[in-house]
């Protein structure tokens, strides 16, 4: 897999489901690595098609692949050694593999809701943040940005934003913002 193979292929099922959709909106929803391939798909329907998504949504994002890898729990051990950067972090651009969400929202227009918790140990909730503060700044119409951030106390880590009971009204609800 690369990120312009996943980029590809998620601008492919945008079409097929935009096809047979009619009037239905299209929102963009990615998770994790999802995220940066939502980010990319948004970016280049709008820079290349002039099409704007109805709307994205990125849960347990990170600002690019670089930011992630070196904020993963796997890479804890190595991460004191010399050359960490230039073996582990520097191999992904190597393989063409950027996933610049940070980028990304700073030219995007369509609605944009970030979901992290913050007992995330896979990314970190500041990585949500950082994205969050970055197209909160790039944004004309700062209504269009926005975050939501889960408390500890719910137990929802990396995985389990989408068991959240409250999800389907929070996200209803911004998408009514739009």
């Amino acid at each position: 897999p690369t990120e312009n193979g996943f980029t590809t292929d998620v601008l492919a099922l945008y079409d097929w489901a935009k096809a047979r959709s009619g009037n239905s909106s299209i929102i963009l929803w990615g998770h994790s690595l999802g995220s940066g391939i939502a980010t990319n798909v948004a970016r280049k329907l709008q820079e290349e098609r002039g099409v704007q998504v109805d709307a994205v949504v990125l849960e347990s994002p990170y600002t690019n692949i670089r930011d992630a890898a070196a904020h993963i729990p796997i890479t804890l051990i190595y991460r004191p050694f010399p050359g960490f950067g230039y073996f582990i972090l520097d191999s992904l651009a190597l393989g063409d593999m950027f996933f610049r969400s940070d980028e990304n929202v700073k030219v995007l227009a369509c609605p944009l809701l970030i979901l992290h918790a913050e007992d995330d140990e896979v990314l970190p909730s500041f990585l949500g943040r950082k994205l969050f503060e970055m197209a909160w700044s790039a944004y004309q119409d700062k209504s269009k940005v926005k975050i939501i951030t889960f408390p500890k106390k719910l137990g929802l880590g990396h995985d389990y934003i989408s068991f959240n009971p409250e999800l389907p009204t929070l996200v209803k609800d911004f998408l009514r913002m739009k």
